[in-house]
């Protein structure tokens, strides 16, 4: 069962219905996440979850570099309050596994102590475009060598096809947080892949645990979809089947 947080924009929870498929096609059951207030209504709802997806969503502030820009949009306060509620309570549990996207990706890393471009392709020397926005649309990845990330699509760079992502976003990390996510998650926090310019474009935890990637995979192809989705799914499954032996009589 993994949890799936929404965007919120207008008094109103939305997701895209990608995300749903994607999680549902690796073989686990998305369940979406409506943003509550109350601290033991959230720990209950946590409690339903073997594993959390943050997904894409509109400006980070916390550990933010520059001032956001007039083409992005700024997060719902309500929104950003729960997302962090939620991804700290989540991670109170050794072995709950987390993906986040793009925003969910910044997130993460924002959390870990990390700071982010307010806007990475006029802060950043060399940066290409990113945004969709502005023109950008698709770029290849380095994989760091023997990261998770690199393994789970071993298969595309073993036909020594490049992997192209799509590219959606302003912002990006600065620097790679290095404080714990949470007393229960002490794996330290790493680069996996980065844009040609640079640009990080995914980071993951040593242990794999935590995973975020900045492109959006849920809009990509089976060959760099499923992969990762399957990946979230495996280790909240064995964070199920953890859970359930500690539990047993």
């Amino acid at each position: 069962r993994i949890g799936v947080t929404t965007s919120f924009e207008g008094g109103e929870q939305k997701i895209l219905h990608n995300y749903v498929q994607a999680v549902e096609e690796a073989g686990a059951v998305p369940i979406l996440l409506p943003i509550v207030s109350n601290d033991d209504t959230l720990r209950i709802l946590i409690e339903l979850l073997d594993g959390l997806l943050v997904i894409g969503g509109p400006a980070i502030t916390d550990g933010l570099i520059g001032e956001i820009p007039p083409d992005l949009s700024l997060t719902d306060p309500l929104r950003s309050a729960f997302d962090k509620r939620v991804v700290k309570t989540f991670l109170e549990r050794p072995g709950a596994p987390l993906l986040g996207i793009c925003y969910g990706m910044q997130l993460i890393n924002a959390l870990a102590g990390g700071t982010i471009y307010a806007d990475v392709q006029h802060q950043l020397p060399g940066s290409h475009v990113h945004s969709a926005k502005r023109g950008g649309t698709t770029h290849p990845i380095a994989l760091v060598p023997h990261t998770h990330l690199a393994t789970l699509l071993e298969p595309v760079t073993a036909s020594g096809d490049p992997v192209v992502v799509n590219t959606v976003h302003c912002q990006a990390v600065a620097t790679l947080g290095t404080a714990p996510l949470s007393a229960s998650h002490s794996s330290r926090l790493c680069v996996c892949a980065t844009a040609p310019d640079g640009v990080v474009e995914a980071i993951e935890s040593l242990d794999g645990v935590v995973l975020g990637v900045q492109f959006h995979p849920e809009r990509l192809g089976h060959a760099i979809r499923r992969p990762i989705f399957a990946h979230l799914a495996r280790h909240a499954s064995a964070f199920q089947a953890s859970r359930a032996a500690i539990n047993s009589p």
